[in-house]
């Protein structure tokens, strides 16, 4: 039977010599109905733009020309320094700690605790933008690094033993810190 594919018996509505024909109407018609919907679509809202990324990348050598030995250990190579050794712990005056590579504000003063662990502590940072967290499975142990969200510097790491209300220890080295004043 011509036009059975299956050859069944049964006839199928298209046949060998009208298949183009009806091809070709279909394809018409389809391509007719995108040109009438086509200036609709031009007024129709368009998604949000997403806001610029303040995001700053550096090569290694910017890093290293841009900050002290100390702070490039810490930041640019996920270092630590030692307890008590930041100046920032005996800092309670009112203000932003900030990031010491790119100014980021990280951190309140009405969120910084005395944890006695020698490293300034924080209960929570200062937005929720303010830094990123991975996790870190380094020195045989399962912990969560915080960098800074924007020049990606590490900056310390958060534990679940703070206060309350949040009960997270973020436990910054002071050295990936500044801190500035405010009254």
């Amino acid at each position: 039977m011509e036009g059975n594919i299956f050859r069944t018996g049964v006839s199928y509505p298209w046949k060998k010599e009208h298949d183009t024909m009806k091809l070709t109407a279909y394809l018409f018609a389809a391509a007719l109905a995108l040109a009438v919907t086509a200036p609709a679509q031009e007024n129709a809202p368009q998604p949000a733009a997403k806001p610029m990324s303040d995001k700053i990348e550096k090569t290694d050598a910017e890093w290293k020309q841009q900050l002290t030995p100390e702070q490039y250990h810490v930041l640019r190579q996920e270092g630590t320094e030692r307890p008590f050794a930041s100046e920032l712990n005996k800092v309670h005056d009112h203000g932003i700690f900030k990031c010491a590579a790119c100014d980021k504000e990280l951190f309140s003063s009405d969120a910084k605790f005395d944890s006695g662990t020698g490293w300034p502590s924080f209960s929570q940072p200062i937005s929720k933008d303010a830094v990123d967290t991975k996790v870190d499975k380094s020195f045989f142990s399962t912990r969560t690094e915080v960098r800074c969200e924007r020049c990606g510097g590490h900056l310390g790491h958060v534990f679940d033993d703070g206060p309350k209300p949040t009960g997270l220890r973020y436990c910054m080295n002071g050295v990936a810190m500044k801190f500035e004043k405010q009254p």
